[in-house]
């Protein structure tokens, strides 16, 4: 006995050790502006306590939240924080979209004291979803939000089905108390969810005709059956591969989401972020919320740095577009061109948090972009790649748009927002380590 108590005295003392210097980190990374200082802390303090990931975890009160899924993540997880603040939980959330495990340490720590202790009812946890089978265990989450999967730095992941089959095995070793909320209308998650007979499963998805797209785009990635491997008959497609399908060959169907999405309004613009909207409702649902709180949040939401961002630069709107992969891309696409504003700003860059390989921009339906006419700016460290995807996309003769190459990020704002009449908006789509420097050039600060 003494010695169990010994043990777990020295548990306490490691752990206490690793918090406080972590935070020392964080003070002195953020007094220095060196960046958000939301993954270094983390990396450090794993060292002195290899186990912190469960020990953190595990005294979350109310439990942990785990969101994951290519596109969404970091939008959906501030909703679902907000739903959650407005009931009056305290909430531990990783908010500079840190992903990984050392940047899942770090906001459990922020949330703890000089000791180790977490003192919060939920903990949100956005998720890569190439790390997700390898923390359910040491997280042993309350409620997993499982948002799409699209093709996106397959350099590093593979493809969707992978991903997928990895996820399946790994959660259905859950105990059957957790929840699982799961998307309808992306065949690969749908059917996922169908597959776990042991955990509580719930869909979101929508149900809106009106918003079909004419045809199923270029740029997809699962029409093919999860179960058989058949063709699917969509009846209509919302976005990629998402919309309301069948297989002709095992009868494979969509889930019935468990709410109506036409009788919910969305959080900012695009038909993206109608399903982020609906994902962190449902799973808020789930968690005993009241519809009333859920929906009193929407009209105040704040976009997180970088997806649908606005900015006021020298008297000039700006909207931030965050442009990671080809499903994402044609979105933003859509957005910028269903708009009246005529100049917009993309930025490529190729370094490890982007993906190395930028072919996938040959898969963006760009003609769309391009066709409209405007001025188009390009830069980054890929600029020249871009500027050569756009040119191809140009079936007239003569140009339809004016198109701009410039290397340095700083110039090539400064001449977007030249380009830009004082009534219109300069939109900027930009990769996520574009999207930070576009924000350090724009702000004068350091997101890392």
């Amino acid at each position: 006995m003494v010695v169990g108590n010994k043990i777990q005295f020295i548990d306490k003392l490691r752990l206490g050790l690793a918090v406080s210097i972590a935070k020392s980190v964080t003070f002195m990374v953020r007094s220095l502006r060196l960046g958000a200082a939301s993954v270094l802390p983390g990396a450090i303090a794993r060292r002195i306590v290899p186990r912190l990931l469960p020990l953190l975890s595990q005294q979350v009160k109310n439990g942990v939240i785990l969101v994951a899924g290519t596109n969404g993540k970091t939008t959906t997880s501030l909703f679902l924080r907000e739903i959650l603040e407005r009931q009056g939980f305290r909430v531990a959330h990783n908010s500079t979209g840190a992903n990984l495990e050392n940047g899942l340490i770090t906001a459990l720590m922020e949330s703890a004291n000089l000791v180790g202790s977490l003192d919060v009812d939920y903990a949100i946890l956005e998720v890569d979803e190439n790390i997700l089978p390898r923390v359910l265990a040491p997280i042993q989450p309350k409620l997993i939000l499982c948002l799409n999967l699209f093709r996106d730095q397959l350099d590093r992941y593979g493809e969707v089905d992978t991903i997928s089959k990895r996820w399946g095995g790994a959660i259905v070793t859950l105990p059957p108390e957790t929840i699982i909320v799961a998307n309808a209308d992306d065949p690969t998650i749908c059917y996922l969810g169908q597959q776990l007979s042991q955990q509580r499963v719930a869909f979101f998805g929508l149900n809106e005709p009106e918003n079909y797209l004419e045809a199923i785009p270029h740029a997809v990635d699962s029409i093919y059956c999860p179960s058989c491997g058949h063709a699917l008959d969509y009846k209509g497609v919302y976005l990629s591969h998402m919309g309301e399908y069948t297989c002709p060959s095992c009868g494979f169907t969509r889930s019935q989401p468990n709410i109506d999405s036409s009788q919910w309004p969305q959080i900012l613009i695009g038909l993206y972020n109608k399903y982020n909207t609906l994902a962190a409702a449902t799973a808020a649902i789930e968690l005993g919320i009241d519809e009333a709180t859920i929906r009193d949040a929407i009209p105040n939401f704040q976009p997180a740095f970088g997806r649908a961002e606005e900015l006021n630069i020298n008297g000039k709107q700006v909207r931030i577009l965050l442009s990671k992969n080809p499903v994402g891309t044609n979105e933003t696409i859509r957005v910028v061109t269903q708009s009246h504003h005529k100049t917009t700003l993309l930025v490529l860059n190729d370094r490890i948090q982007d993906g190395e390989d930028v072919s996938w921009i040959w898969d963006v339906d760009t003609e769309k972009l391009v066709q409209r006419g405007g001025t188009l700016i390009v830069s980054g460290d890929r600029a020249y790649d871009m500027a050569l995807r756009l040119r191809y996309s140009d079936p007239a003769p003569q140009n339809t748009c004016n198109l701009i190459v410039e290397e340095n990020l700083q110039q090539a704002i400064n001449t977007a927002l030249e380009h830009t009449p004082d009534h219109e908006t300069l939109h900027i789509l930009p990769t996520y380590t574009a999207m930070l420097d576009v924000r350090e050039v724009l702000t004068g600060r350091k997101i890392r």
